[in-house]
């Protein structure tokens, strides 16, 4: 091993994506600020993102913020955090607006102004028709977010330090410090001293083998946030997405319906009508996920198979080729589909997590359900839970909690900045990440990471999926169990510094292990049928013993949990009916 490298900067951000970027930039604006990133900023999964950024702005209809907010409550099916809801509707307007004039390029109106479209669960005045909210340039909305997040970032002196993956944090006595990281280019660790440090790790789509994720998604945030002993919230409440393309589980953006697809079985049949008749593919996203997945399991999908149909045939060509390109491309590359003229096959894909690490609305991580938080420590985007979208996120909304939280990161770290100091360094500070990397190395094991790694994938997919019961997610944990104790015979073949797969490999798998039980376990344990989590041996939502959110804790290699209320300020749980 190298000798280890100090870097002293006043914040740090762990992530670059738009929640961590969007902390970078406030806090450059102040403090010495660094990013440590494990892909080159503008490869993160953030400019995956498609469909828009959701904004109250009524540019094409008389919105209203109230509005909004009552949708992200209405599809969180009641477990978002009220207070932090009002929070995101409320200052969604400017956020968008503060990205235009740092240079976003939207698609624009005859006039102008910000184009908008519909989106799965927005409406108008309480949900009596769909709302245009969704602010949009193209279907390439999260790239055109990260490139300008990133210029600006660059711009205002950001430190990035790519390629560098985060190993553990520096947190003693209740307050952190910084963490420590290996730089995957040259080889050797590298600690990182701080006031305050930052996570946007992003979300952990590939615990699942049908994900619309980067390779890159591994959930590293939440294990590292495990293992100093702290919290996760939620985890049980997995989205997916309903139309990610068959057997390759690519997005295919829900701004296609905005604009008027169509998703048809095997009989050619709309049958969302029988399902969500008011909304029809533009209900949220759990409930038209539910309707694909029933479809393919009575046997409606598209002869017969595990698939049905998004058609864009009927909409003008001209549009799609202005506003939905890439929808158009992906389909023809990865599917051989020319939706001009032929129907897109599509299931249901992993997509987002709405858990993550328990924060405050002002991003500071917690250490409980008493709001007690680790001083110096916040997180945001994915990898946190505020919890903003509850048991089901609202489309569009992701690249808004990203941004809109990731100002308030950086916005809470300035306002703590004042109390917050570089504490001394352990003497030792690599300790626990070269314990790690030697392990992995010397491992004299006869485990393959990639053959691990495809049994939990495709394990977590079949028995904790769209739909789950109780004898499936029994099986599941055990699985997983077996699986961690195989991880620990695990060999890599590269026991080199540079450009080591092999290893980083290694630790994200050793990630994925520890909070795929975390989300199985909380499956298993929340009997009831809530948003994105839906148990066919208990199919109905149960507020009397349910409402609350999941604080799950790794403990003597045991998963132990507790609870925390759901804030609710102004809409009490009803029926969700669209």
């Amino acid at each position: 091993m190298a000798d280890v490298t100090v870097h002293k900067f006043d914040a740090v951000v762990i992530g670059s994506g738009l929640a961590g970027l969007r902390a970078a930039l406030e806090l450059s604006r102040h403090y010495k600020t660094a990013v440590v990133t494990k892909v080159f900023p503008t490869r993160s999964h953030s400019g995956a993102a498609q469909g828009g950024i959701a904004a109250s702005l009524g540019n094409l209809d008389d919105d209203h913020w109230e509005y909004h907010m009552f949708d992200t409550v209405k599809g969180s099916d009641y477990l978002g955090d009220q207070d932090a809801i009002e929070i995101l509707t409320q200052e969604a307007p400017d956020v968008v607006y503060d990205l235009e004039h740092l240079g976003v390029p939207f698609s624009r109106l005859p006039d102008g102004r910000i184009a908008q479209r519909m989106f799965g669960g927005h409406t108008l005045n309480y949900g009596e028709k769909a709302a245009y909210r969704a602010c949009y340039s193209a279907d390439y909305t999260g790239h055109v977010l990260l490139h300008t997040l990133y210029e600006q970032s660059v711009k205002n002196n950001v430190r990035f330090f790519s390629e560098y993956q985060a190993l553990s944090l520096l947190v003693d006595d209740d307050v952190c410090n910084g963490c420590v990281a290996w730089d995957i280019r040259g080889g050797g660790l590298h600690v990182f001293h701080s006031r305050a440090l930052v996570m946007g790790t992003g979300g952990y789509g590939r615990s699942f083998k049908i994900t619309s994720n980067a390779h890159a998604n591994t959930g590293d945030g939440l294990g590292l946030i495990m293992r100093q002993g702290l919290p996760l919230q939620d985890m049980e409440f997995v989205q997916f997405h309903p139309t990610g393309l068959w057997k390759q589980g690519i997005l295919v953006s829900e701004g296609a319906r905005g604009e008027g697809a169509y998703i048809t079985n095997n009989s050619g049949e709309r049958f969302m009508k029988n399902y969500t008749p008011k909304l029809m593919e533009l209900a949220p996203r759990d409930m038209v996920a539910r309707s694909i997945q029933t479809e393919i399991d009575e046997g409606r999908g598209i002869n017969g198979l595990d698939y049905v149909n998004l058609e864009l045939m009927h909409i003008d060509k001209a549009i799609i080729q202005e506003r939905l390109p890439q929808i158009h491309d992906l389909a023809l590359n990865f599917s051989g589909v020319d939706c001009f003229k032929e129907p897109i096959p599509i299931q249901p894909t992993a997509h987002y997590s709405m858990g993550g690490i328990p924060v405050d609305n002002d991003c500071g991580v917690l250490k409980n359900g008493d709001y007690d938080k680790i001083a110096g420590l916040f997180a945001a985007g994915e990898c946190s839970c505020v919890s903003v979208h509850g048991a089901n996120r609202l489309g569009t909304n992701s690249l808004l909690e990203a941004v809109l939280f990731g100002r308030r990161a950086g916005r809470g770290a300035i306002k703590d900045m004042p109390n917050l100091s570089w504490k001394d360094l352990p003497k030792t500070p690599k300790d626990v990440a070269q314990a790690e990397c030697d392990w992995i190395l010397n491992n004299k094991g006869d485990e393959k990471v990639a053959n691990i790694r495809n049994d939990l994938q495709t394990s977590m997919t079949r028995r904790c999926g769209v739909f789950r019961n109780g004898k499936d997610l029994t099986d599941q944990l055990a699985y997983v169990k077996e699986l961690q104790q195989r991880f620990h015979k695990v060999k890599v073949d590269d026991k080199g510094m540079i450009f080591n797969n092999d290893l980083m490999e290694a630790i994200e798998l050793g990630h994925l292990l520890e909070f795929a039980e975390v989300i199985v376990a909380g499956a298993l344990g929340r009997q009831e049928s809530r948003g994105a989590h839906a148990r066919k041996d208990f199919p109905d939502r149960n507020d009397t013993d349910w409402l609350k959110h999941t604080l799950a804790w790794r403990k003597a290699g045991k998963v132990e949990f507790g609870w925390r209320k759901v804030v609710i300020t102004r809409f009490e749980p009803k029926e969700r009916k669209y």
